[in-house]
């Protein structure tokens, strides 16, 4: 599904290598954790999947189409086929729980049973009571969940999150993790940005660990040892 062939992404200003030839590939259906300090070069591999940078060299393919050779005017079907969670979650605050998950349903271009799609997403994720909630009536757990359904309800088959627990209590950020395994049960393929090490410990799915740029270890088995 995603292959990243010995990619660098070099920041010119600061002289520095945010990731140095990298190389991996991720399977459809596969939950793979990305760990590593601050700095590490987390997001910027989520940033080259979901072509918001490019790399210096190298090449980051999504379905076999190197994504950096793309037009212009195809990056939003690209990202129609992935969705992505962040730390803060990115909720419209003047929007209900249930309209934030139905924008994202406009913001492609649909227009059939929004609220009902969007509803059934939401009792996807244990929040169909919340519908009406705005974000700032919404603990942060709660937030995070609306923004997961939000992520889900174009039905992408990849899902991206950076740093999705990063401002959690740890019993609400392991009801996050245990979310996201029963999505990725239903088949969808989750990379998950953290360095949330008591999670990665827990619930052991293969993980990459990055350190400045590079990557220093690959298991099947995870766990966050650096």
């Amino acid at each position: 599904m995603i292959e990243l062939r010995n990619v660098t992404k070099t920041y010119a200003r600061a002289h520095t290598h945010a990731i140095k030839d990298l190389s991996f590939q991720v399977n459809e259906g596969e939950f793979i954790y990305i760990t590593g300090h601050s700095g590490a070069g987390k997001s910027t591999v989520l940033g080259l999947i979901l072509r918001r940078i490019l790399p210096t060299s190298g090449k980051v393919l999504v379905a076999g189409h190197d994504i950096s050779q793309i037009r212009q005017s195809r990056i939003p079907y690209l990202r129609r086929k992935i969705g992505m969670v962040f730390q803060d979650h990115r909720l419209l605050k003047n929007l209900s729980a249930l309209d934030n998950v139905t924008f994202a349903l406009r913001a492609i271009g649909e227009s059939e049973d929004l609220e009902q799609r969007s509803l059934a997403m939401l009792r996807q994720v244990g929040l169909a009571h919340k519908r009406k909630a705005f974000p700032m009536e919404l603990s942060l757990g709660e937030q995070q969940r609306v923004a997961i359904a939000r992520a889900l309800v174009t039905d992408p088959p990849l899902l991206l999150c950076d740093e999705p627990t990063g401002n959690l209590d740890p019993d609400t950020s392991w009801e996050i993790l245990e979310l996201l395994n029963d999505i990725n049960l239903r088949g969808t393929t989750i990379l998950v940005a953290t360095h949330a090490r008591d999670l990665v410990d827990q619930m052991r799915r293969r993980t990459l660990v990055l350190r400045h740029g590079l990557v220093i270890r690959d298991d099947e088995s995870g766990g966050f040892s650096l």
